[in-house]
């Protein structure tokens, strides 16, 4: 069947999951639903501990058998280590058939690969996958469908009952006897565990995984002691420096620059720049330095930003001490500049990943935003865009919350080079569709700006604006003619993988990559 952006998605997938095709990002505005509840355990004798000697005590604890759907979270991102271990247990164990629900998983699980291919891991549900997990599912090791979902459509599987969680494992920094889990005090702070607190109200078992036992009680707790039945001590969680891998760092490359300052430009001679503006920027060279170029101008006008949201790093901290943003919310923090501001700024309050992006809530953080600033693997000519599969029709990205921010805010912004590498990033259709184009109002490139022609506001806007402007197709057709237009990928008709937009619906499938040699 043909979905609304165009995509034909195969029969027998939308059988296999019982899903619908996108029919578009609103289509179901109002929707009415029942949440989902966990099984629950009265935990009623004072005399009884919380407190596990190990990961494989606590996987017989909590009833650990094949076919379980386990879930964890990517606040540790590069430096996680709780997936990996307990995963090395359920594999010693012989336990078969696991499916992982993860906010996001990295390279640093690649250690899973051995346990896809042998089958004790046979789903993944994920924001995305990096690494070596990505290259199994594209070689079509992976036994089921892999689901992939934004950060909003996440949670809203979760509390609408479409993911159940039979056990939830969630490395906290610091946690006491009873459960009480913060993301900060420890030896292996984090921030904040916004992805994980979905997980721990909507599974049948959750355990807190600690390198840091505090007295009780260990407030304020971002996961409260009655939602959580075992506490379990390990030697470390995580390695916190590597929370900030490739993440925020100020750019000299002259591309970038010239991007963030056409970016810049651009925002300032729309209508929402004024005073009490709300904003959401992404962690690339370009975003953090117009973010900071934007912070100038708003000092040197009077202008204040009412808040920032989604995933914080250093820059966005800045303007939060300087006094240009009177609040912060947040969602994940992407260095320790962003992990020290939380600890001590009064202005910078953690939400949970539902307040930020779940689209069947009754109003995330997301639908408040003016501004999101946004990169992309690929655009293509009606603006949808690719953060998922790269050229090569590999899996080696995530969502995270770029259909989310790009739905709810007023002027959505991508930046992305005209070129990556000697791959055109503006191209006719794009490998995988993860956000659709009828959300992207704005495509910067070092080489032009194209403004979506539905956006007929913001060219009037623009008018008189020295910025150099010209239609999608021209920045097609310039990358076209500078590298040439790349062969399409080969793909089998093996279905691997699924998008979901964040309604839930099939927005695209990913397919085998033909003749892909995984190694």
């Amino acid at each position: 069947m043909i979905n609304a952006v165009g995509r034909d998605i195969p029969e027998e997938v939308l059988k296999a999951t019982g899903k619908d095709i996108f029919r578009g990002t609103f289509a179901k505005e109002g929707y009415e639903y029942k949440k989902a509840a966990p099984t629950v355990r009265a935990y009623m004798d004072p005399n009884k501990s919380k407190r596990v000697d190990s990961i494989h005590d606590v996987l017989v604890k909590c009833g650990i058998k094949d076919g379980m759907t386990l879930s964890f979270h990517h606040h540790f991102r590069e430096g996680d280590y709780v997936v990996n271990m307990v995963m090395e247990e359920v594999h010693k164990m012989g336990i078969k058939d696991i499916t992982i629900c993860a906010s996001s998983m990295g390279k640093a699980h690649d250690p899973i690969v051995p346990m896809i291919e042998d089958g004790t891991v046979t789903g993944i549900q994920s924001s995305g996958v990096r690494g070596k997990i990505g290259e199994a599912i594209s070689a079509g090791k992976l036994q089921n469908l892999a689901i992939m979902r934004s950060h909003g459509g996440r949670v809203r599987a979760i509390e609408s009952g479409e993911v159940h969680i039979d056990i939830a494992f969630i490395g906290a920094p610091t946690c006491d006897e009873y459960g009480n889990m913060r993301a900060n005090g420890g030896k292996s702070d984090c921030g904040v565990l916004s992805y994980a607190m979905a997980d721990a109200k909507y599974a049948d078992k959750v355990v807190a995984i600690t390198d840091c036992l505090v007295p009780s009680p260990n407030l304020p707790a971002s996961i409260s002691q009655v939602d959580v039945d075992y506490v379990v001590v390990v030697d470390e969680i995580g390695n916190p420096a590597k929370i900030a891998t490739g993440a925020a760092k100020p750019t000299t490359d002259v591309r970038k620059i010239l991007m963030a300052d056409y970016c810049t430009e651009f925002v300032i001679n729309t209508p929402y720049f004024k005073d009490g503006f709300t904003y959401q920027t992404g962690v690339g060279g370009a975003s953090i330095a117009s973010t900071i170029s934007l912070g100038k101008i708003m000092k040197e006008r009077g202008i204040k930003m009412k808040f920032g949201v989604g995933g914080i790093a250093g820059p966005m901290c800045k303007l939060l001490e300087e006094g240009l943003i009177e609040t912060l919310v947040d969602t994940q923090d992407f260095d320790t500049i962003a992990i020290e501001s939380i600890k001590n700024n009064p202005r910078h309050f953690e939400i949970s990943a539902s307040e930020y992006a779940n689209p069947f809530n009754k109003g995330a953080y997301v639908n408040q935003l003016d501004f999101v600033i946004l990169a992309a693997l690929e655009v293509d000519v009606n603006f949808n865009c690719n953060v998922v599969v790269g050229s090569d029709g590999v899996v080696t990205g995530a969502q995270g919350g770029h259909p989310d921010t790009a739905a709810g805010a007023k002027c959505t912004i991508v930046i992305a080079p005209l070129l990556q590498g000697r791959i055109p990033a503006i191209c006719s259709q794009v490998t995988t569709v993860t956000t659709p184009g009828e959300t992207v109002d704005v495509v910067i490139t070092d080489y032009g700006i194209a403004i979506n022609p539905a956006r007929q506001d913001l060219i009037e806007a623009m008018k008189g604006v020295k910025l150099p402007f010209c239609t999608i197709e021209e920045l097609r057709d310039k990358a076209y003619s500078i590298v040439g237009e790349p062969d399409p990928v080969q793909f089998d008709d093996q279905v691997v993988g699924i998008i979901e937009a964040r309604d839930g619906s099939v927005i695209d499938v990913v397919r085998k990559v033909k003749e892909y040699e995984f190694k």
